[in-house]
């Protein structure tokens, strides 16, 4: 169920960039930002955060947005659901959650990352600043963001409405944590970049204490599991129909 995008449509990936601001966080992270079109301070707004792959690491300020941001982004203005939403981008040589991509399994550290430890503060700030809907904060990511999406559940399970991770691996002993956190969890069958097995772990520990956690695997699907996964409208409408209890 996934919408086709037009060249030269304001939803393009090369031109999608124009709807987010760039921002610099306390000068050590870049970020970039979508507000909804004459944003009303009396209304408030669902709130999406986006974790970037590995290869959009940088100090561009541009890369993050290459993947997934513009279909979240239309679905976001077409469904009637204006959202704002939050792009950091990931300074190289850097990572989103420090653990290796290549182990039998995950462990959270007991520390954030100096990356996320910024994105925890510039989302709590957010929160405040702006008129965001606290029964709808959202996070997602591919890959190294899917790693970062698990991550930053795990740490604050109350902020968030709903997660959507891909390809990425969460630590199976925080499952009890998030076990009431709406997820949907999505992997291709033949990824050798980031092994499904995270996923298959993840999904298995939520169900063993009680979630209803949502998994999709895609058959001969490689790494690449997240352009099926922006593109499918079904799968936005959940996120978006998701909504914590106040």
């Amino acid at each position: 169920m996934g919408a086709l995008l037009m060249n030269g449509s304001l939803y393009a990936k090369d031109n999608v960039e124009v709807k987010f601001q760039k921002k610099e966080y306390k000068g050590l992270l870049n970020y970039r930002i979508h507000t909804p079109e004459n944003m009303d301070s009396k209304k408030k707004y669902p709130l999406i955060l986006f974790f970037h792959g590995s290869g959009s690491r940088g100090n561009d300020n541009t890369r993050q947005l290459v993947n997934g941001v513009n279909d979240v982004l239309r679905y976001s203005e077409t469904s009637g659901n204006p959202a704002i939403i939050i792009v950091p981008q990931c300074p190289k040589d850097k990572r989103w959650v420090n653990i290796p991509w290549k182990i039998p399994e995950c462990t959270m550290p007991q520390e954030p990352s100096s990356p996320m430890k910024l994105v925890i503060e510039l989302l709590k700030e957010t929160m405040v600043k702006l008129p965001v809907d606290k029964t709808r904060i959202y996070v997602t990511g591919l890959s190294m963001g899917g790693f970062a999406t698990w991550d930053i559940v795990q740490r604050m399970p109350d902020t968030f409405a709903a997660a959507i991770p891909i390809c990425g691996g969460g630590d199976t002993k925080m499952a009890a944590v998030i076990k009431n956190v709406p997820i949907w969890v999505f992997h291709g069958g033949a990824d050798k970049t980031v092994t499904t097995k995270y996923s298959q772990d993840m999904v298995a520990a939520l169900k063993k204490v009680g979630s209803k956690v949502k998994y999709t695997e895609y058959e001969g699907v490689g790494h690449d599991s997240w352009t099926k996964t922006y593109t499918n409208n079904e799968v936005l409408k959940w996120l978006f129909d998701q909504k914590k209890n106040k």
